[in-house]
């Protein structure tokens, strides 16, 4: 059923409702449902659960099981595809805790989709591939470090919770996950100037780890020329020889602030 690796340990699947802590007056969204191993948990707190399930297989049997609870409700689509705004804000106009199980190869994908409106959740409990796990706590100069990490740092406290070691699924997979906690910030952690132009300036600075960061962000076409590049960098205090992936979150949102402002006065 399109690849899935179903949670089938009692134990781990406690663990992560412990973290999720649903009570009655609570909205939470969980993602890949499958085959409703949390789901049970959940909805039998009494809060008010909306499933995103893509298998079109499960989900009726999901519908079907929880028809005559009326605090479930099961969406068949690809949540990647989905205006989370829309679908959970017709329902509920306080934040939503999110419970999930991401599949492998969409998490990346699905993190930097929450991303477009973290302030619509108020905890998130995720299992990932515990490679993403390791690049989400990364600090910077380290080969985990990259544009997920400096993403998510901007708007979210992480927390590696524990590891989940392949047995805990059938069928089973060859790696370790993790279950990561994610508290959304009230206000971004750091002053980015516009968000749009971070996200380049942060790309940009790692489209080419082994570069330094002068080459990269020049061949970004951020700005016009190699003057006005070097003047942005001076003013920043930044070496233009170090690597995109030694700079702090801090020191993208100041490179990102003065890039802007140095924008504005070319009119670019």
């Amino acid at each position: 059923m399109l690849g899935q690796n179903f949670l089938t340990d009692r134990g781990v699947v406690s663990r992560i409702v412990d973290l999720v802590n649903p009570t009655a007056g609570d909205h939470i969204l969980e993602i890949g449902p499958g085959q409703g191993a949390m789901t049970r948990e959940l909805v039998s707190s009494g809060a008010t659960v909306v499933a995103v399930e893509l298998d079109r297989r499960l989900a009726p049997l999901l519908a079907r099981e929880f028809a005559l609870d009326d605090n479930f409700t099961v969406v068949e689509a690809d949540v990647l595809a989905t205006d989370l705004q829309q679908l959970l804000g017709s329902r509920s106009s306080g934040p939503w805790k999110v419970a999930a199980n991401l599949p492998y190869n969409i998490s990346s994908q699905v993190l930097l989709k929450f991303l477009e409106t973290p302030r619509l959740f108020s905890h998130l409990v995720l299992m990932l591939q515990k490679e993403v796990g390791d690049r989400l706590a990364a600090p910077p100069a380290c080969k985990e470090y990259g544009i997920l990490t400096v993403f998510c740092r901007l708007h979210f406290d992480v927390t590696r919770e524990f590891i989940v070691k392949p047995g805990a699924f059938h069928p089973v997979p060859k790696v370790d996950s993790a279950v990561l906690s994610f508290r959304p910030l009230k206000v971004p952690r750091v002053d980015v100037g516009d968000e749009r132009l971070f996200r380049q300036v942060v790309k940009a600075s790692f489209s080419q780890r082994r570069k330094t960061l002068w080459n990269c962000l020049k061949s970004s076409n951020l700005l016009d020329d190699s003057d006005q590049l070097a003047a942005t960098l001076d003013s920043c205090g930044i070496d233009p020889g170090r690597r995109g992936e030694t700079l702090t979150l801090e020191e993208f949102a100041l490179l990102t602030r003065t890039l802007l402002n140095a924008r504005i006065s070319t009119g670019k």
